[in-house]
Formats: structure tokens, C-alpha cells, sequence
């Protein structure tokens, strides 16, 4: 299969706001608004078919939390495209991304830690994050029994 990752563009928001919505029913990552997708659209990557760029695979966001630290958050893949190292691809996007803006501290919260060793992310307790981070949390209906693994990786 032929893949591109590309940065998001306004017609990617309703279908990544299905695909987030798919996983977010089902517990495994938190939802988004459309409001705070077309917000933070320039976070996003996309994973799309090379023959038609307007079917999207995969996406994956990298919000910039402060002035060293930036979230890889919302990886999701099309339930139809995953183990073909989609996820893989769109996380490298944005570990490129923090680099070339030159912020070398990333962290996820996330239910798949082997995922993320695979790239070196270590995981901290939660404390050691910026409490910034926890703005996103006070929506979820998790909070403040949170299970997610909290992982940092330096780049």
C-alpha cells in the first residue's frame, strides 16, 4: 500500500473528528470537539492514500505545551490500515516536526506503553509533567481516576 503523511488540512476535520469519536466511544483515547479540532488543526498529520488523497487513514497531533515541551496526542489509525506501521510513520512526522521547531521534549499519555518504548518515550509519574498539560484532563470522563502511562522521551 501507498501512503503519504501530510500536515491536516480544513476538509481532513470531519473525518478526523469520526475516526477520534470511533476510539473515544470505546475508551481508548480522548474525544475532540470540532470547535477544537478547527482550533488545532494545524497539530495534526494525516496518513492518506496516495491514490486519493482524500481517503485518510491515519492521524496523529503534536500540540506544543510550552517553550521545551510539546504532546504527541490523538494517534489514531483506521481500524481497516493498522499494524502496516501507519502509527509508526505518523508519530516519526512529529517527532521530525519537534525537531525542526527545536523543542527536543515530547510526552504522551497514553493505554499503549510498547508502543512508544519502541521510539525510546521512558515512562514518569504524572506529577513530573507541567500542570498545563492537565487542561485537557478536566474533560474526560476518566478524570481524576486517570489510568493512562504518562512516557517522556528527550530528544
Amino acid at each position: 500500500m501507498d501512503f503519504l503523511i501530510q500536515k491536516a488540512k480544513i476538509r481532513d476535520i470531519k473525518t478526523i473528528y469520526s475516526l477520534l469519536n470511533h476510539y473515544a466511544e470505546q475508551g481508548e483515547i480522548l474525544p475532540r470537539s470540532l470547535s477544537e479540532l478547527y482550533d488545532q488543526i494545524r497539530d495534526f498529520f494525516v496518513c492518506v492514500d496516495k491514490k486519493n488523497d482524500a481517503q485518510l487513514l491515519g492521524i496523529c497531533a503534536m500540540h506544543i505545551c510550552w517553550e521545551d515541551i510539546a504532546e504527541i496526542r490523538s494517534l489514531a489509525v483506521s481500524p481497516a490500515y493498522q499494524r502496516k506501521k501507519l502509527g509508526s510513520k505518523l508519530v516519526e512526522s512529529c517527532l521530525s516536526e519537534a525537531v525542526m521547531l527545536g523543542i527536543y521534549k515530547i510526552f504522551v499519555l497514553t493505554y499503549k506503553p510498547i508502543f512508544f518504548e519502541k521510539f525510546g518515550f521512558k515512562q514518569v509519574d504524572k506529577s513530573v509533567l507541567p500542570h498545563k498539560v492537565w487542561a485537557d484532563c478536566i474533560k474526560c470522563v476518566k478524570f481524576p481516576d486517570c489510568n493512562e502511562i504518562a512516557m517522556v522521551l528527550n530528544l
